[in-house]
């Protein structure tokens, strides 16, 4: 699970964008925090708690942002996350009539799920420190630019990379043309090394130590490494002095190991439509999970619409639309619309999300005995991790802001999200199983700017 935190593009320069951003925004330049003032820091704090239902995942995530001001409209900003992240995560593997038992990641031990339970691996935990630093300037009139850096640590995966971008203003600085691009280098060590792809899960049954390890050994790989290019192209016009609009390209191209090598896939027996039972059952008399597998590429494309419109009593309306494709067959849509009533000294801003996606070529909410072929797949790339199946997602949610004066801002979000998958129902004993249980989670977002 990724906590992402939405962005602007870029920061608005001269009077003119400056007064018509600051009263979309609903309030007033005279009003505003008193930011951007050179020689000074304008600090960002907040804390999120994330939780799932079920006991799945938990999380807490506090940030820290400062942005010192220097003369010339020059900014540096440095921006500190943690993130803590526990609790039992869906391994992928099909829900069974009879109790299964399944080797955690690192081999070094085994959990059992009980009869007609999804599998869930409950050692999920994590954390996550990330840092990244920005320093933006003009360069003329015309022409502002910014360049960064990030690196993240987890206990099994390291992120790096450095990114840029450039302004252009026209129309008396009404007009935003803006590129970006950005290069990630990422390592993975997954806990126990990297599984081989569609390799069988060792179990360890009643086999010796010896035996086992060595069975484990032979479907692990090394670490292994990902890089990520990503670059955008954004315009932004200031319609008039109630409208401001925005419209982005972006396109995203990864490639290495892009698998989750935490995540597994059931064998179904073709004549039970169950884990067990016909000539599924090796010799070792154990039910066959396979580890996941994906392409090492993916190209995706989106584009991207936002306007914010400022009523007559100072209220502001702010709808966006975005259309993700890319070449796992995926394809998205996400509408988001916020209204913000304006109050004294405050704000009360209602928030909806929608978001539907279709599932990527390679997701199988399982394989059948015919494809998994006595140990030879006839499939190359297989995936059952529900975030690449067919899913739709609302989330509903409010934020309260309170200006405690000039400097200070105090302001707190609470959200809440559905969100539902849907396929194929399986057959035989399977169609008694819920194959794709629902996710409901709800978060909590304090802030404090200052």
């Amino acid at each position: 699970m990724q906590l992402i935190n939405d962005k602007k593009n870029g920061k608005p320069v001269g009077r003119a964008l400056a007064t018509a951003t600051c009263a979309l925004l609903g309030v007033q330049a005279t009003t505003t925090l008193a930011k951007d003032q050179p020689g000074e820091w304008d600090v960002e704090t907040a804390l999120l708690i994330y939780s799932e239902t079920d006991d799945r995942v938990q999380a807490a995530e506090p940030v820290i942002s400062a942005t010192r001001n220097f003369d010339g409209d020059k900014k540096l900003n440095l921006k500190l996350v943690a993130d803590t992240l526990t609790g039992a995560s869906p391994s992928g593997a099909t829900p069974s009539d009879l109790p299964q038992t399944f080797t955690r990641p690192s081999g070094s031990g085994s959990y059992t799920v009980d009869a007609g339970e999804a599998p869930l691996d409950d050692s999920f935990k994590d954390t996550r420190v990330a840092v990244s630093g920005s320093w933006t300037a003009p360069l003329n009139r015309d022409y502002t630019y910014s360049v960064g850096a990030y690196g993240s640590r987890e206990y099994d995966y390291l992120s790096t990379a450095v990114n840029g971008s450039l302004s252009r203003y026209l129309n008396n600085k009404n007009t935003t043309l803006t590129g970006g691009l950005s290069l990630g280098v990422d390592i993975v060590d997954p806990v126990g090394g990297a599984p081989v792809g569609l390799s069988r899960m060792a179990l360890r049954d009643n086999k010796i130590e010896a035996e086992f390890d060595q069975e484990f050994a032979a479907t692990r790989e090394s670490d292994d490494t990902k890089t990520l290019v990503d670059a955008l192209f954004g315009v932004t016009q200031v319609i008039n002095r109630r409208t401001l609009m925005q419209f982005n390209y972006g396109v995203s191209y990864s490639s290495g190991y892009l698998t989750d090598p935490y995540k597994i896939l059931s064998v179904i027996d073709e004549s039970a439509g169950a884990n067990y039972g016909g000539n599924l059952i090796g010799a070792d008399g154990n039910p066959v999970y396979l580890y996941e597998n994906r392409p090492d590429t993916r190209m995706k494309h989106s584009l991207y619409w936002q306007t914010k419109y400022m009523l007559d009593n100072g209220d502001v309306m702010d709808g966006s639309y975005r259309f993700m494709i890319d070449d796992w067959g995926i394809t998205s849509h996400t509408i988001d619309l916020k209204y913000r009533w304006r109050l004294a000294n405050s704000y009360l801003e209602p928030h909806f999300r929608y978001y539907m996606q279709s599932e990527a070529d390679f997701y199988q909410r399982y394989l059948t005995e015919s494809e998994y072929n006595s140990g030879t797949p006839t499939v190359s790339e297989a995936s059952a991790d529900y975030r690449l199946g067919e899913l739709t997602g609302m989330t509903f949610g409010a934020k309260w802001g309170y200006r405690l004066d000039e400097d200070r801002e105090l302001a707190i979000r609470a959200e809440y999200m559905i969100q539902s998958n849907d396929g194929d129902e399986g057959f035989g004993k399977l169609t008694s199983h819920d194959l794709y249980p629902d996710t409901n989670a709800m978060w909590l977002q304090l802030s404090y700017n200052f």
